[in-house]
């Protein structure tokens, strides 16, 4: 994995790599499932999956929206933001 962080204009830009992969990856093998498993709570392909868990796909914001509620989490932990892995107070609206 690469990590590293950028100080620019007074900031930090922190570019985690190919985290959220093996983000997902993780979540998934923590709760034994399969990838077709996620893939068809997702809508997509096993292949389509197993991209996103290879990095070769980017994962777009609605997946990552899914798959943080359905593994109780947010997608800030996902994205390696926090290594806190509760969820944010949801907002009843916004259920994928």
């Amino acid at each position: 994995m690469v990590y590293m962080s950028i100080y620019q204009n007074g900031l930090y830009i922190i570019n985690l790599g190919d985290f959220m992969y093996e983000q997902i990856r993780n979540l998934r093998e923590d709760h034994d499932l399969l990838q077709k498993d996620l893939a068809k709570y997702l809508n997509c392909s096993q292949v389509c999956y197993s991209r996103y868990e290879l990095g070769t796909r980017d994962i777009p914001t609605d997946v990552l929206i899914k798959l943080a509620y359905f593994y109780n989490t947010s997608v800030d932990y996902i994205l390696g933001i926090t290594e806190t892995d509760s969820p944010y107070p949801r907002n009843n609206k916004t259920t994928p």
